[in-house]
């Protein structure tokens, strides 16, 4: 594959991602975002927290919980340069991409980087298809 094409497509799934965190966490004002996620009947919650913060960056945790499998479960952590408008992943399940100068081990494939967040994209793509509900009204309406 042609390497402006990988930088291409890398870069557009970065801001794109970008603009779908930015929606669904509401400018990024808040420490911790909780959801309940309305596709499933399984009780499926997406948890945001933001590890660090700078103001030109951020470092988000981003969580996916199924109840009913934890196999399901996974784990992302995500830069988001707000001045560039991306937001890209750097670790999945804690295990970060090799970095370009290093020859890869034979257990990562070479677009890892690329995979990691096309993941992201996936995920967040599947909550605005199927929604997602703050935790906090949840709570408030079961009161």
């Amino acid at each position: 594959m042609d390497k402006s094409l990988k930088t291409s497509n890398h870069l557009s799934a970065c801001s794109t991602n970008f603009l779908r965190l930015k929606k669904i966490l509401k400018g990024f004002g808040k420490e911790k975002y909780s959801f309940d996620i309305l596709y499933s009947e399984a009780k499926c919650k997406a948890e945001f927290v933001v590890i660090s913060r700078t103001p030109h960056t951020l470092i988000l945790e981003a969580k996916f919980f199924n109840h009913e499998s934890a196999l399901i479960d996974f784990l992302l952590r995500v830069n988001i340069y707000i001045d560039a408008r991306m937001a890209e992943v750097i670790s999945y399940q804690q295990e970060k991409p090799v970095p370009f100068f290093i020859k890869a081990p034979f257990s990562q494939s070479q677009d890892e980087k690329y995979q990691q967040n096309r993941i992201l994209t996936e995920w967040l793509e599947n909550i605005f298809i199927h929604g997602a509900i703050e935790k906090q009204e949840i709570d408030f309406l079961n009161d």
